[in-house]
């Protein structure tokens, strides 16, 4: 990128960010979220290091939070509030360190450590504490005057009103080895008189379960449900009448020590706020090397549903305070703390062309292919846009900047189109009329919005096919991934699925890349999966509209192949959750001369064999599975709730029995909470199912 083509990305990313940060700190809405916010943040900061003569004092990377509402008298801060840099990666993490080392000689390097607090989601504020009594309470607003809201403050009971006692402070400093701060301390001595202000930062927030109860009484009045815990606790904050925001019930955890006390590390502050009287996160923690400090953010990146508030990741500060005020501030952020969040749920990056894609079953599916972005943890490059009606619905454009997303947790979605940074240079797309594979014309079946190709012998339907056949849904063949089905297309040693199984050796050996070790792997990988049940081979053979669940629902009705394929359309509409598209699918595909002779064939080669099903415990019951479990793959807990009698099933509504919840849910996780579903976490599941870990 040039630069000049990086300051016009600048100022526009600087307008697109100045709008969306007004929105959500002074008016306490939004219309992207916060983790796309962060991602045009980030870009915007590495613009700005890669040409640092185009920062400007307006930018929002040199400012803090929005201006302050006028409903509250304005107070200025003792000492700016400052705001963190972000980091997403390891790297970004070490890349800071080695930044901070070049301010530093060679001594203190040495003495370089850590302190980690998890990074709440709430509202930043600051308190001023006079003789001991809370005097002023603030929010953070510009960073550097903020809203006077002491009497909203004093509403929540976790910030003490009143300091606690010098001869109690006395004596558990002395316990803590903190004599040295005792004779700074002797001023707050109430009956002296004196002067000395004791100045703590830190956050107010809400809890999920005061949230909950919240978004409930609102839907009883039939108000619509609140977006998430942060705009509340800031909007409960700013209430004029007091007693709004006592029955809020908020909370409240200090992270900072303003006033010089004599602490001489982060670390020493946290246990002197405790020894005050305010409430400390039990779980911050002291961290020698990066690596710890590594561990504990993959702690809490696993275990933050846990807590009773939301986090979006930890703050990082390196603990000796000697060095934290050497390395001083970098625009409004100090250069010795950092913001290591935990992946994006979205992120914005740029769409340098679409392509399309054939399907298996002749679907044609428009794909963007994007410059790559860390989501979720993975990097992704690509997205499916479903069809040409998707594209004009997104308003799309090649070349466009757009916001990204996870569609549950795994599929990447694009959410949003910025048009905001469009540069004049973006191209419409156009869909093609012919098959990219096999020159076939296109044709859009009645009724339905995705054009097909027809042709059923198109090579890109084949080999889509097979991708399916060998998944773990299905054959589950280890070792036989895309890049190897391509080479046993390519070189026609594989016409159908059922052909697999005569591969030989000496078949493989000749291919790019394989030894006769490999080559005896695949084959062994192959000829270990004759046997199959039956859902798993309805569910293979790449019925258009029959996913697992179908399959599985098939196979409880009809229990043998035989007796699927002599089904007529009524026969099928009957089963509950098969419509009239689903059974016509099924119905053709049976019918059709050359499914008949490939499933002639491919018995030859398998043997369908019983489901494993002795009692059935949770008969009738129904499963969804979200996030990641310790003791067990998602395939395998589907399989041992299906032996026990239950069913598994994507999608949540009333009709679901049971939500497990493994590390990093997701979206569906909240989803559940908000229909009132059961919830139940790893171990809880494991007794339900009767195993042990």
């Amino acid at each position: 990128m040039t630069k000049k083509e990086a300051k016009q990305r600048i100022e526009k990313l600087k307008k697109l960010i100045n709008y969306h940060r007004y929105l959500y700190h002074v008016l306490d809405r939004q219309e992207i979220s916060p983790e796309a916010l962060d991602s045009l943040k980030k870009e915007l900061f590495d613009l700005e290091q890669k040409f640092p003569d185009l920062i400007t004092p307006d930018s929002p990377t040199q400012r803090v939070g929005g201006k302050p509402l006028k409903k509250f008298k304005k107070v200025r801060h003792p000492a700016p509030m400052l705001s963190f840099n972000d980091a997403f990666t390891e790297e970004d993490m070490r890349d800071w360190l080695e930044r901070v080392k070049k301010l530093l000689n060679p001594e203190e390097e040495k003495k370089i450590d850590f302190y980690c607090e998890v990074k709440f989601d709430g509202l930043a504020i600051e308190l001023i504490y006079k003789k001991g009594i809370l005097e002023v309470g603030s929010t953070r607003g510009d960073g550097l005057i903020g809203e006077d809201v002491t009497q909203n403050l004093k509403t929540i009971e976790a910030i003490p009103l009143k300091l606690r006692d010098f001869e109690e402070v006395k004596k558990d400093l002395e316990k803590e080895g903190l004599k040295r701060i005792i004779s700074k301390l002797k001023d707050l001595k109430i009956d002296k008189g004196r002067k000395i202000e004791i100045v703590v930062r830190g956050e107010a927030l809400m809890t999920k379960k005061e949230f909950e109860r919240i978004n409930k009484e609102r839907q009883k009045q039939g108000f619509p449900p609140y977006a998430n815990p942060r705009n509340v606790a800031a909007g409960s904050i700013r209430q004029l009448d007091p007693k709004v925001t006592a029955s809020r019930h908020l909370d409240f955890y200090a992270y900072d020590l303003i006033s010089d006390l004599g602490q001489e590390t982060h670390e020493e502050e946290h246990k002197i706020l405790r020894i005050l009287g305010f409430k400390i996160h039990p779980h911050n923690q002291y961290c020698r090397t990066l690596e710890e400090v590594f561990e504990f953010h993959k702690y809490w990146q696993r275990h933050r549903r846990s807590l009773p508030f939301e986090i979006d990741g930890i703050v990082v500060i390196i603990n000796n305070n000697q060095i934290f005020e050497k390395l001083g501030v970098i625009g409004k952020a100090p250069r010795g703390a950092i913001a290591y969040k935990f992946p994006l749920k979205q992120a914005t990056t740029k769409v340098k062309d679409i392509i399309v894609q054939v399907g298996r079953t002749g679907a044609v599916t428009p794909v963007a292919v994007m410059e790559p972005v860390r989501v979720g943890g993975v990097t992704i490059s690509r997205a499916t846009l479903h069809n040409e009606d998707e594209i004009k619905k997104l308003e799309l454009k090649i070349g466009d900047t757009v916001i990204v997303g996870r569609a549950g947790d795994v599929i990447p979605q694009i959410i949003k189109v910025l048009p905001e940074l469009r540069t004049g240079k973006e191209r419409n797309f156009r869909m093609p009329d012919h098959c990219p594979s096999c020159g076939a014309k296109l044709v859009k079946p009645k009724g339905e919005v995705v054009w097909r190709c027809p042709n059923p012998d198109c090579f890109a339907r084949k080999r889509r096919w097979f991708y399916h056949f060998v998944s773990k849904g299905a054959f589950d063949i280890v070792g036989l991934g895309p890049k190897v089905i391509d080479q046993l297309l390519d070189e026609n040693l594989i016409n159908d699925p059922a052909d697999l199984y005569q591969l030989e050796e000496g078949d493989l050996i000749p291919l790019e890349r394989f030894a006769e070790k490999s080559a005896e792997n695949l084959v062994n990988s192959i000829q270990s999966r004759r046997r199959i049940t039956l859902p798993r081979l309805i569910y293979a053979l790449g019925i258009r509209n029959v996913g697992e669940e179908t399959a599985q629902v098939l196979a409880d009705r009809f229990a043998n192949l035989e007796k699927l394929q002599k089904a007529d359309i009524e026969e099928l509409e009957e089963i509950p959750d098969i419509g009239p598209v689903v059974a016509e699918s099924i119905y053709k595909w049976f019918r059709e001369k050359r499914n008949q002779e490939f499933l002639k064939k491919l018995l030859k080669e398998i043997e369908i064999i019983p489901e494993k099903r002795g009692p059935q415990p949770l008969k009738g019951k129904v499963f969804v599975l979200t996030g990641t479990l310790d003791s067990m793959s998602r395939e395998v807990a589907k399989e041992k709730i299906h032996q026990l009698g239950g069913k598994v099933t994507s999608s949540l509504s009333k009709n679901v029995d049971y939500v497990v919840v493994g590390h990093d849910p997701g979206s569906k996780y909240e989803k559940a909470q908000k229909l009132g579903l059961k919830i139940i976490h790893e171990k809880e599941f494991l007794n339900l199912i009767k195993i042990s870990k």
